[in-house]
């Protein structure tokens, strides 16, 4: 019914996969205005293009690639190019594991969106939605050792943000 426009059977569509959906686009967003303009231009390029499903995988898993390349394409319209400084080296201590576990999903977020926004794409790409440096390299527009650069700042940032909120945790 979604191919023929049904209004009725693409809300349906769109109520079963938004919340998925906009959890990606959030991951990947500076805030909840972005997200939501990503995840509305996803679903207006699923519409469009849902007669291209062939259905060899999962539906949801055609709507995230979807959701994925419009918040690309949403942080590529906002940044024309990611930093390419060489790969930072150092090793940060580890975070203690009760404070992970004493974090909410919403803290975890939290502290992810305090990434820079290239440092924040990489890491989604590939620490979430699995994409390869050369996938994140040839989607992107920057060499492989970039995105490895900007992953190995990004987990190095991640780090230092949870140290300090393990530092305020433990002077309370």
């Amino acid at each position: 019914m979604c191919l023929k426009g049904k209004s009725g059977a693409q809300w349906e569509l769109y109520n079963r996969f938004a919340p998925r959906m906009y959890t990606v686009s959030y991951r990947y967003a500076k805030n909840e205005a972005d997200a939501k303009d990503i995840l509305q231009e996803a679903f207006i390029h699923v519409f469009n293009k849902l007669e291209k499903y062939n259905a060899s995988g999962s539906l949801e898993g055609w709507i995230r690639r979807i959701t994925v390349n419009c918040a690309i394409r949403h942080y590529e319209r906002s940044v024309r190019k990611i930093d390419s400084g060489d790969i930072d080296h150092t090793q940060p201590k580890d975070v203690r594991e009760d404070v992970l576990s004493a974090m909410t999903v919403n803290e975890i977020m939290a502290v992810i969106n305090q990434l820079p926004d290239g440092y924040r794409v990489v890491f989604n790409m590939y620490a979430i939605e699995g994409y390869s440096h050369k996938e994140i390299s040839d989607a992107l527009g920057i060499s492989e050792s970039s995105s490895r650069s900007q992953l190995t700042r990004a987990r190095k940032m991640i780090i230092e943000l949870l140290h300090s909120i393990e530092n305020r945790t433990m002077a309370c």
